[in-house]
């Protein structure tokens, strides 16, 4: 399963905006232009399905934090998907529909789920005549209550599988210097090296093994990677086995591996680590832009190891990446400012023609994510 469609109203940049998504999708457009939250938007639906709707909004900072400032005579807040099964055809409509009360507390004020393979009336639509009864009701979704979303968990065990993934080599290096306290599941690195520990060892050595091949490349005189634990400090590390004058070569563990490397392999991996729908955000920064202009291969040749697919929607600003005449016009969602929100643009007739003729997105698309007036920078 997969998310074809999105539609955001009212939600932080955007005022009224919907696009088509694709298994991989690059997500391109000037700094602030709302790319990361576009990104959060997914993630939302994931904390809305662990942790629920209060808890989802209140990590944001609340509905006021969360609405759009082009925000005029309709308040309320929007957010809804339409999900693919694996063949491809459409196969549910989730909506969302939040504000808060006078005490400042989310609510719902509306929540539909369609069932796409079935005509019929919605297989949920609030608020019902119990919720106008009894308000309280409104500050929970069905979405997350399991024993109100058992004909379409489906979803819900979808939403949860969504995986924002940001590693940050100083965090990986040393975690407890940006935490004192064990986090789990952190995006930005915290408990990777455990996570990599607590993957089962002939997984992981594995997912090592195809790791380390693409790495030999980028990397010199890398030849294996392995993850150790430390029986002193009770801490996993992460290993490299480095080529030099000795016969048996040196191991560095990631104290003393480069930014670039630990970054390239935080990547690799995190293709692997679970099934759902991947959010990466410019997974170009540290790395040689001849490694950058590879990404894209390098993450489809990793996806065929897999077995199923998993969709992957990246943000970036990297020319390198997008000279990849792989990557089609409708892979590329273009994000640009104006003055009621962000909006979606989609390639036009031209640009799709100078794609079909041989052009890159790098040459068609990403120019026309520039900022306007960018000429003007080394002129202040």
């Amino acid at each position: 399963m997969y998310i074809t469609n999105i539609r955001l109203r009212n939600w932080k940049n955007f005022g009224d905006a919907a696009t088509a998504l694709s298994g991989r999708t690059f997500l391109i457009g000037p700094n602030a232009s709302g790319k990361s939250n576009l990104l959060d938007a997914f993630r939302f639906l994931r904390d809305l399905a662990n942790d629920g709707l209060e808890a989802a909004v209140i990590r944001r900072g609340g509905v006021s934090a969360l609405r759009c400032l082009s925000a005029r005579r309709y308040s309320d807040i929007d957010v809804a998907v339409t999900l693919a099964d694996d063949s491809g055809a459409d196969a549910w409509l989730y909506c969302i529909v939040f504000n808060q009360d006078n005490r400042q507390r989310p609510i719902v004020k509306k929540e539909s789920v369609s069932d796409l393979k079935k005509k019929g009336p919605d297989l949920l639509s609030r608020p019902r005549q119990e919720d106008k009864d009894d308000p309280v009701r409104l500050t929970q979704t069905d979405l997350e209550q399991v024993n109100a979303n058992r004909e379409f968990r489906e979803i819900a065990d979808f939403f949860k599988t969504i995986s924002y993934q940001h590693i940050i080599p100083q965090v990986v290096r040393d975690p407890k210097g940006f935490s004192p306290v064990q986090v789990h599941e952190d995006p930005f690195g915290r408990d990777f090296l455990l996570r990599l520990w607590n993957t089962s060892q002939k997984t992981r050595n594995a997912r090592l093994k195809r790791i380390s091949s693409a790495l030999k490349v980028a990397v010199p005189h890398l030849q294996e990677l392995a993850v150790v634990m430390d029986d002193k400090q009770g801490v996993p590390h992460l290993n490299g086995r480095y080529d030099h004058w000795r016969a048996q070569g040196a191991f560095q563990n990631e104290s003393q591996l480069s930014d670039g490397t630990l970054r390239l392999f935080g990547l690799l991996w995190t293709v692997f680590e679970g099934n759902g729908p991947l959010l990466l955000e410019e997974p170009e920064l540290s790395l040689h832009s001849e490694v950058v202009r590879h990404l894209p291969q390098m993450f489809e040749r990793l996806q065929k190891l897999r077995k199923t697919r998993r969709q992957i929607i990246m943000s970036t600003h990297s020319e390198e990446m997008l000279t990849d005449k792989g990557i089609g016009g409708e892979e590329v969602v273009r994000l640009e400012p104006g003055e009621d929100g962000t909006r979606f643009q989609p390639p036009d007739e031209n640009e799709t023609k100078l794609l079909k003729q041989g052009l890159s997105v790098a040459d068609v698309l990403l120019p026309r994510s520039a900022p306007p007036k960018a000429h003007q920078l080394s002129l202040f």
